[in-house]
């Protein structure tokens, strides 16, 4: 029988990716685009330091979720169900449902502004049509192939960090601002403080990470309890190394959104943003049609990748309170509860 060949360093941490720099790589999504925009357009590079002080904040809860869902088999409502009555897991589903609905539509409208942009399709047409697709692909594909798809969206990131490298910064002043915080001075400052804050460290990613532990375990044959339960030291190791790059690559990311608004609309006092469209309508004058159509294409992907992991969250949430039978690779017709309420949830917004 030949020997099976050994990964190389490459292959094996590359082949290591996946739940945890997915997850991490949504946090980007388009209402996430837009206030770190406004925060460079408004303040410039004074909040650049904000990308470092909340990478480890995100990845020690992240990572955190991440070994609830590999250790107790279950997602993180699931969880804590054994630990919390259901009527206060009800109260944080809800919350949940709310916040991501509000944030689904967001997301929704910067995806088809873009579409809009780049192609000249009417963006409620397009509205319809990203939500009809996401909410299928859910429905109909397998979980590896619902992962797989996630895995390579994420690369649709790099557009903004290229998008800064055209633009060619002068890079003295601007680590000292990433490197050196400084405190924010006025109401406003404190405003795009706790927005980037909030964006950052969002409900939803931490419900599908500890979700998508399950989902990782059950691809890999462990389809009951019994058998997810507990985690080896070289697993819990692996996904420590999957969230840290996915967690550190969404931050590399923020870091040179609010860059490239900062060095662009804040650089020719046009502070007055308030979405991602207008962010990608401004840019063209300063920046050129090369890194608008990047920032256009940079929406489209992280808004795909973002909002059914949005609706997904949600939908574990729910199912895992009330022990409703639920999962990606799951027909409707056995997780009747689970995908027909993550796909309303979708079309809805």
């Amino acid at each position: 029988m030949p020997r099976r060949a050994r990964k190389t360093p490459l292959k094996r941490f590359f082949s290591l990716l996946g739940p945890g720099l997915t997850t991490g790589a949504a946090d980007n999504d388009p209402s996430g685009i837009a206030a770190y925009s406004i925060a460079g357009a408004q303040l410039g590079t004074s909040l650049l330091w904000t990308a470092f002080v909340t990478w480890p904040l995100m990845a020690y809860v992240q990572f955190m979720c991440a070994r609830i869902g590999m250790v107790t088999g279950r997602g993180l409502a699931g969880a804590l169900r054994q630990k919390c009555p259901r009527w206060l897991l009800f109260i944080a589903a809800t919350a949940l449902l709310s916040a991501n609905t509000i944030t689904i539509g967001a997301d929704l409208a910067g995806t088809s502004d873009a579409g809009n942009m780049l192609t000249g399709i009417n963006s409620h047409v397009l509205t319809v049509f990203f939500g009809v697709v996401i909410t299928l692909a859910i429905i109909y594909f397998r979980y590896y192939q619902i992962a797989f798809v996630l895995k390579w969206l994420t690369l649709t990131l790099f557009a903004y960090v290229i998008t800064a490298f055209i633009l060619k910064p002068h890079w003295g002043s601007i680590l000292y601002d990433a490197f050196v915080p400084s405190w924010p001075k006025g109401h406003n400052a404190w405003q795009n403080l706790v927005a980037i804050l909030g964006t950052t460290i969002s409900p939803y990613l931490f419900f599908w990470q500890a979700s998508q532990e399950v989902e990782e375990e059950k691809a890999i044959g462990r389809r009951m309890l019994v058998l997810r339960e507990g985690a080896t030291k070289r697993e819990i190791l692996d996904r420590q190394m999957d969230v840290g790059v996915g967690v550190f690559f969404s931050n590399v990311v923020m870091y040179f959104i609010i860059l490239t608004a900062a060095l662009t609309l804040h650089a020719h006092n046009q502070t007055n943003i308030e979405s991602s469209r207008q962010v990608a309508e401004a840019l063209k004058p300063l920046a050129g049609w090369f890194a608008t159509t990047l920032h256009t294409v940079g929406l489209i992907g992280v808004g795909l990748l973002a909002i059914p992991i949005l609706a997904g969250s949600s939908a574990y949430a729910f199912a895992e309170t009330f022990a409703w039978k639920e999962g990606l690779d799951m027909p409707v017709t056995s997780a009747r509860f689970f995908m027909p309420s993550s796909g309303r949830l979708r079309c809805s917004a």
